[in-house]
This record gives structure tokens, C-alpha cells and sequence, in this order.
């Protein structure tokens, strides 16, 4: 199968090295996705163990669709009965970009009926009373060819299960993931965010030195589909209990000004069985130090559009500048949409473009010593 794997703008690289690393190979990325080929093996091991990509899609088709009727004979060639019976609970996701059909409701509108025409043609049935496992068909419009995926995660890979209560503008998994990914950071090296809110780049910190695959222990809808064999997930995740590293790793810290903030973050990483490995504190990020000589900070402060209404941050950028700089062999790594965030902070080694929220943000990475230790 030919399957897509979508990553948000500013992390693809992150996520065609996990690609490599699981062993398939080269993984061209076009418009925001990934491409590999695989069978169902494939699809549950990236189902599990995929950080920053956002979903695994199988491509069905790919055609020229300038009109309703191309769009519904293309979509009523594809063998759908292969994958879906008379219960399937079949949904439509669309998007269109510089097509003649512009009108993404209508032409779901189309792809549903040409689907449940294939599937009444094939299956000899008149009624589908879709009760039963969901199937989400993509239907993406680019320049007038359109193409055909199904979405075998259902929820999306950031969705780790462990996040349950809500705190202020939260960094998604995947994101945080990436940063990790893209940072000097390795098991050998302390961690800190002192500005940690709901905890997500500590747990996801822990995650990755522990080689904890993220999507171990939740479902995926492709399992629930009659094309699918029995026994792909089980595979995949113990594979992935293998390969967990279960020894010492340097410190993790998480702290915040807020009280509430910690008491989540705390809640959250012991849903991610990881709260024995970060050591939390109610603290000034100021105020922030710790003992080790090498490490890495990696924050995500306010910006702005949606925590503070306009006050000025610059005293907070300032404060996180003066933190990170008393860590002199420590590396630094701020995502932030703060315009003056560079001017508090300082000109960065390196500087990034992500979206977190479809906030347009920069990476701003500060690089400190090498470490007499094995990356």
C-alpha cells in the first residue's frame, strides 16, 4: 500500500528521521506529507511509534477531477468494498486548493454517494445503517486532481491518551515531540521546562528517553475493518515493549508559577506512567536552577494573542533569557509567536518556523557547550 503520513508545517524532517529510523526507508514529503510503502505491518508500527506525524493514511486513487460527475466516477472505481461492509460508519474530510470545485460540503456531499453506490453494487444491498466501526475518507482537491485517502488512526497520533485536563493554550504532542526530536536532548542529558503548564514537553522529554512508543497503548481504527488481519497491533506493540529502556536517565525537571499548572502537569504524566521520572516544583521560572552541567531547556511561554491581552511580555522574555544563560553549558529552545521574543531573548544559533494551534511561531534555539558525553 501507498500510505501518507501528514506532518504540520516546520516538522517534516523530525518525522521522516522516525521514518528511517523504524527502517522504511527513504520517505519523500509533498505537500505536508510523507510517503511510504507498506502492508498492514506498516501501519501499525507507524500507528504506535510515530512522535510527530499527525496520521497514517492509505492513498487509494488519484485522478483528474474538474467536475462532480469526474469526482464521482473516479471515487466509484475504488474498491470499497475491500474495506467497508453495509455497518461502516463512513465519514467525509475534505479540503480544496486552487480547483474548480471549490465547494468542499458539496463534494463530500458526491464522494458519499458514489461510495455507498460501489458498495451497494458489490455487496447487492440496498440499506447501510452505519452503526458500526468509522472509516474517514479524505478527499483532498489540488489543482483540479483530486485524491483518495483512508485515515487508518481515527484520532489523531497526538491524542496520547494522557492529556485529560485542560490548562491554557497547550502545546500539542506532536509538536513537542518534534522539538525533542529536532534538540540536542538524549537520556544522558537533564531536561527542564520552567514554564511547564500541562506538562507536555517533560512527559514527551521522558517519552522519548525512554523509547516509550506513544501509540502503545491506545486504539486505531483500522483494526476495527474487515481488511485488516488480526494480530498487526499486537505485533507492533510488543515490538515496541522491546525496545522501552527501562534504566537511568539524567533529571527531568517541570516547574511553574502557577500551582494549578504543576497539579495537572503532575496528573498528566502519571496517566503517561512517567511521573516517577520528573521531578516537579511550584517556582518563579527565575528562579529555575539545577545542578547538573549539561542539559537542555525547552519552554513554551505565553505570547500574547490568546494569555495575556496585549500586556507586555518583554520582562518575562527577559526573565527566561537570564534563566538560561546561568545554565552556561545548556542549549535552549523557545517556540514562541511573541514578536519581541528575539529581542529579549537574543539572537538564536538557529531559528525555525512551526504552527502550534495555526499560530505561526518561531523555534528560536540557543546552542550551549558539547558535552564529554555520547549524544
Amino acid at each position: 500500500m501507498h500510505l501518507l503520513i501528514p506532518a504540520a508545517s516546520g516538522i517534516e524532517a523530525a518525522v521522516k528521521r522516525e521514518i528511517e529510523r523504524l527502517g522504511l526507508g527513504h520517505a519523500p514529503a509533498i505537500r505536508g506529507r510523507l510517503e511510504v510503502e507498506g502492508g498492514w505491518d506498516t501501519v501499525a508500527r507507524l500507528n504506535v511509534f510515530l512522535r510527530a506525524g499527525e496520521r497514517v493514511l492509505i492513498a487509494l486513487s488519484s485522478f483528474r477531477a474538474e467536475t462532480f460527475d469526474d469526482l464521482f466516477e473516479g471515487i466509484r472505481a475504488i474498491p470499497w468494498e475491500e474495506f467497508f461492509t453495509p455497518h461502516t460508519r463512513i465519514l467525509l474530510d475534505g479540503k480544496s486548493y486552487r480547483s474548480k470545485l471549490a465547494a468542499v460540503k458539496a463534494s463530500g456531499g458526491v464522494a458519499k454517494k458514489a461510495i455507498l453506490r460501489r458498495l451497494s453494487e458489490k455487496l447487492h444491498v440496498r440499506t447501510f445503517d452505519e452503526r458500526g466501526e468509522r472509516a474517514v475518507v479524505g478527499i483532498s482537491l489540488f489543482e483540479d486532481v483530486a485524491t483518495v485517502t483512508l485515515d487508518t488512526s481515527g484520532d489523531g497520533l497526538h491524542k496520547r491518551g494522557y492529556r485529560v485536563l485542560t490548562y491554557d493554550a497547550p502545546l500539542r504532542e506532536t509538536t513537542a515531540a518534534a522539538i525533542i526530536e529536532d534538540s540536542f536532548y538524549r537520556r544522558e542529558k537533564a531536561f527542564a521546562d520552567p514554564l511547564c503548564g500541562s506538562g507536555t514537553l517533560p512527559i514527551e522529554a521522558v517519552l522519548y528517553a525512554r523509547s516509550v512508543a506513544p501509540g502503545r497503548a491506545r486504539s486505531f481504527d483500522f483494526t476495527r475493518w474487515k481488511c485488516a488481519p488480526q494480530g498487526v497491533l499486537g505485533r507492533a506493540r510488543e515490538e515496541a515493549a522491546a525496545g522501552e529502556y527501562r534504566g537511568e536517565i539524567a533529571p527531568v525537571y517541570a516547574s511553574d508559577i502557577s500551582a494549578e499548572a504543576v497539579s495537572i502537569a503532575r496528573e498528566h504524566a502519571r496517566r503517561a506512567g512517567v511521573e516517577g521520572d520528573i521531578r516537579f516544583s511550584v517556582c518563579d521560572m527565575r528562579t529555575f536552577s539545577a545542578p547538573e552541567r549539561w542539559g537542555v531547556l525547552a519552554c513554551n511561554p505565553p505570547y500574547g494573542e490568546r494569555l495575556e491581552r496585549g500586556e507586555d511580555l518583554f520582562p518575562l522574555y527577559r526573565g527566561l533569557a537570564e534563566t538560561f544563560r546561568s545554565l552556561p553549558d545548556w542549549s535552549a529552545y523557545i517556540l514562541s509567536a511573541y514578536e519581541g521574543a528575539e529581542r529579549a531573548l537574543g539572537r538564536p544559533d538557529k531559528r525555525r518556523i512551526l504552527y502550534n494551534a495555526n499560530l505561526k511561531c518561531s523555534l528560536l534555539s540557543y546552542f550551549g557547550k558539547k558535552p564529554d558525553i555520547a549524544r
